[in-house]
């Protein structure tokens, strides 16, 4: 049985797959990993954030439930992006040595 792959990498993973400046099978490629992998990873995600594309919403009150779920899932990608963004900062600055 292969060896799970830490979570962090899934969620800058799934991040990156939800920019959608890349397809999945781009994506998934560029990570070493298979495309039903992320395709997985994705539905799972979008499971746990509440994000369901085939599900109308019937009361009056459901567009305001759908837009705060949106702006839920556009908060929680940001923060993962700026996550993304500091460990890159601070991989980077560890490699420049004061003279």
């Amino acid at each position: 049985m292969p060896k799970p792959f830490p979570k962090e990498f899934r969620r800058d993973v799934i991040a990156v797959a939800r920019q959608g400046d890349q397809s999945v099978a781009q994506v998934a490629r560029s990570f070493g990993i298979s495309e039903s992998c992320l395709s997985r990873w994705l539905k799972i995600a979008d499971r746990e954030d509440g994000v369901s594309a085939d599900r109308p919403s019937s009361a009056p009150h459901g567009d305001l439930e759908v837009e705060n779920r949106e702006l839920r899932r556009r908060t929680k990608q940001l923060e993962q992006e700026n996550e993304i963004l500091r460990r890159a900062t601070a991989y980077f600055a560890r490699d420049v040595l004061p003279k």
